[in-house]
């Protein structure tokens, strides 16, 4: 009852099929008639009618006449990365309903199957038959279509081909009908039958459904024992009869499907049996898809984006193949293939030199050979694979970028970067359970080195990227900046604490400390060599005053407290007081600059910063020139910060307000106000109740000089101000009753 209710169902959707397709074939020859008739139309008109359209008509656009002009240039390399990527999305917009059927009727075939079987309809021998049978059925339909529907007629035989490898899947696999030598080659056969099919029928769908069938063919027939010899055989045999058909059609897209394919084999051997034949099948691999890239250089001597993407990525691929291999086996020199590369690119380098002609193809080959050299350096120091074959390649891209205008490398580069970073990370966490790597030479900083010399060719690359983007779209490119400098801190950074790590806590924390100032400082001052933006360079200046305010406030109490406990050598003081000389020098910038004080928040910034350096370093110096033992230092501490932090805080009190007065900085008096007032506050509500008579005698006649002192000079600087003024404004009128 089922079985004539399917078949009715099917009759069903073939009438209409039959009737709608007569529909369609009726319109369209109505739709040719009438182009005809109109075509007919427009050729009897006469010539002095058919009006050109204005000179600045918005229909018609302005061209530019220079055929070489920035506009035709630009709109050229948009096409040519627009070139390779069209055919595809125009089959998926024409044929995605196609796609989606076959499918459909694929898995509707099956569950028909599983249905019959299910009920005991049928026995297993039957089963397979009936699915090689609906396969060839299938294929055979979409034969006697190929003549008005080519590409639904590829599809279709497409699908016939999948339920042909499905059906003695399934065969060997679940009914064990075959053995698996006999399976494997029906299935080699169903493969070589659907690429001859593809070569008949001059169909890239067809083949790529073939390629896809051909590659997990060994898949299909597994039973688990790992014969990589016999499966990396077969597979070269598969790629060299796809290069025949890739330079008789000349179809790319079958390349790139058995490069993914012959990469994961490779990768998949090598990481669960390491073994020196491996080594020649990368090597026949390596020639096999460079031919592949090179098709259209033999020709045509151009390089499409998918070419140049295919070369990086096959070069740098075998690399970490071949060098992984070399140091699991402990065999030398790994470098050996890194160069060998080179050398192969180094020879078309020469050729394209030869031609006098700096084009494309003599960019590429002139940045695959430098990588490759600079990776074969960085290797032989025994530097991290993948981090430094990813460093390396992410640069590459970005060259290639900057050479050819291609933005698919752009977007590689983005996308290559973030794991560049994340591998990298791995790469540092090793200095946690390394010990006795000596300094500097050592794999963990050797590969950070790899890293950072990549990032400074990145910099440069990306250092005339604002000039050129106008849009203001940077966004990638200032997180970009903003993540290599932190990489490069942190390589050092933690390079330095891995050293120390033995020290006193106090000492590990005051050092890092004063790293991380000494590397702002740097950067501030190579800020135009480096072309560091002034909006970085606000940033950097912000967070160099912070750092310093942390490390007074932190680290010199620390330091202090471990020299009084014996703990840490008083020399060591003088170490941690370096920070002065980046500070000194970063706060007289500023006073002599007048581009960061846009912004009233800046002097009250740096403001607190010097307040915070000189209160802190006086204390702690007067701490330790006086005691000797923590005990002693008690009652110091009290004695300065009652008598001395009072007179400190008056005398740059006052010196902010005569700096603010001078240059007419409002900022810096209300500075030196807020400064008095606390100082004032600070001894009325605590230092008076803790003085003896005498230290409040002392301390309330020197502060009372000094506000007196201020204050005379505040009336002084401002009577000055008004008789500038005043002769300002007389000569002025003096001036203008002379003209009239």
């Amino acid at each position: 009852m089922e079985i004539a209710l399917i078949i009715i169902l099917l009759l069903a959707v073939l009438l209409s099929h039959n009737k709608l397709n007569g529909k369609i074939r009726k319109l369209e020859n109505e739709i040719i008639e009438l182009n005809k008739k109109l075509l007919h139309q427009n050729q009897e008109l006469p010539e002095k009618k058919q009006e050109q359209p204005p000179l600045h008509s918005p229909l018609t656009p302005i061209q530019n006449i220079s055929s070489g002009s920035p506009l035709e240039q630009k709109a050229d390399v948009n096409l040519s990365q627009k070139d390779w990527l069209s055919p595809i999305f125009d089959f998926l917009k024409q044929n995605i309903l196609t796609v989606i059927g076959i499918f459909t009727l694929v898995l509707g075939i099956g569950y028909f199957v599983k249905y019959a079987i299910d009920k005991n309809w049928i026995g297993e021998t039957a089963r397979a038959v009936i699915g090689l049978c609906t396969g060839a059925g299938i294929i055979i339909t979409g034969h006697f279509l190929r003549k008005n529907y080519n590409t639904f007629s590829s599809i279709i035989t497409g699908g016939g081909i999948a339920v042909l490898y499905f059906s003695m899947t399934i065969a060997f696999r679940e009914y064990h009908i075959f053995a698996q030598s006999t399976a494997f080659i029906i299935i080699c056969l169903i493969t070589l039958f659907s690429i001859i099919l593809s070569y008949h029928y001059n169909s890239q769908v067809l083949i790529v459904c073939s390629l896809f069938g051909g590659f997990l063919a060994p898949l299909m027939v597994s039973t688990g024992q790992s014969n990589y010899v016999f499966l990396l055989t077969y597979v070269t045999i598969l790629n060299i009869g796809m290069l025949i058909i890739v330079f008789l059609k000349n179809w790319k897209s079958i390349s790139w499907i058995a490069l993914i394919f012959t990469n994961i084999y490779l990768f998949y051997w090598v990481l669960e049996k390491t073994d020196l034949t491996s080594i020649y099948f990368y090597i026949i691999t390596y020639i096999i898809f460079y031919a592949f890239a090179l098709h259209d250089y033999q020709k045509k001597n151009i390089l499409a984006v998918i070419d140049i993407l295919m070369l990086v990525l096959i070069n740098f691929t075998s690399v970490i193949g071949l060098v992984y291999i070399f140091n699991e086996l402990k065999y030398e020199p790994a470098i050996i293939f890194p160069l060998i590369f080179a050398l192969v690119n180094a020879v078309l380098l020469y050729r394209e030199h030869e031609k006098k002609d700096a084009g494309i193809p003599y960019s590429v080959f002139t940045g695959i050979t430098v990588s490759l050299i600079t990776l074969a350096f960085a290797l032989q120091f025994k530097t991290n694979l993948i981090t430094s074959v990813w460093a390396v390649e992410a640069t590459l891209l970005l060259f290639i970028w900057k050479k050819t205008g291609f933005n698919i490398f752009k977007i590689c580069f983005y996308v290559l970067f973030p794991l560049v970073i994340l591998v990298q990370m791995i790469t540092w966490a090793e200095y946690l359970t390394l010990k006795q790597l000596s300094v500097v030479f050592n794999p963990i900083f050797l590969t950070s080195l790899v890293t950072i010399f990549t990032i400074f060719i990145n910099l440069y690359l990306l250092r005339k990227q604002k000039e050129i983007d106008t849009s203001g779209t940077l966004f990638f490119e200032n997180l970009f900046i903003i993540l290599s400098y932190g990489i490069i801190y942190l390589a050092v950074l933690f390079e330095i604490l891995y050293h120390i790590s033995d020290l006193q806590f106090p000492v590990i924390i005051s050092t890092g400390l004063l790293f991380s100032i000494y590397y702002l400082f740097i950067l501030l001052l190579l800020c135009k060599p480096l072309n560091i933006t002034r909006a970085f360079e606000t940033g950097f200046i912000y967070l160099f005053l912070f750092l310093v305010i942390i490390h007074t406030f932190l680290s010199s109490s620390m330091i202090t407290d471990g020299i009084l406990k014996k703990e840490i050598s008083g020399s060591y003081y003088f170490f941690y007081l370096l920070y002065l000389i980046p500070f000194i020098a970063i706060v007289w910038k500023l006073i002599s600059s007048t581009h960061f004080f846009i912004n009233s928040i800046a002097y009250w910034y740096v403001s607190l910063a010097i307040v915070m350096v000189v209160s802190s370093e006086l204390f702690h110096g007067y701490i330790v020139m006086n005691a000797e033992n923590r005990e002693q230092s008690y009652p110091l501490k009290e004695h300065f910060s009652i008598l001395y932090l009072p007179i400190i805080w008056a005398i740059l009190a006052s010196t902010f307000i005569y700096t603010g007065l001078k240059r007419n900085i409002p900022e810096l008096n209300k500075i030196g106000f807020v400064l008095v007032g606390i100082m004032i506050i600070k001894l009325y509500a605590y230092d008076v109740w803790q003085m003896d008579n005498v230290s409040r005698i002392i301390a309330f006649i020197i502060l009372g000089i000094i506000l007196l002192l201020s204050s005379f000079l505040f009336q002084r600087l401002k009577n000055m101000i008004k008789k500038l003024v005043d002769h300002k404004n007389e000569s002025n009128i003096n001036k203008n009753s002379e003209s009239q």
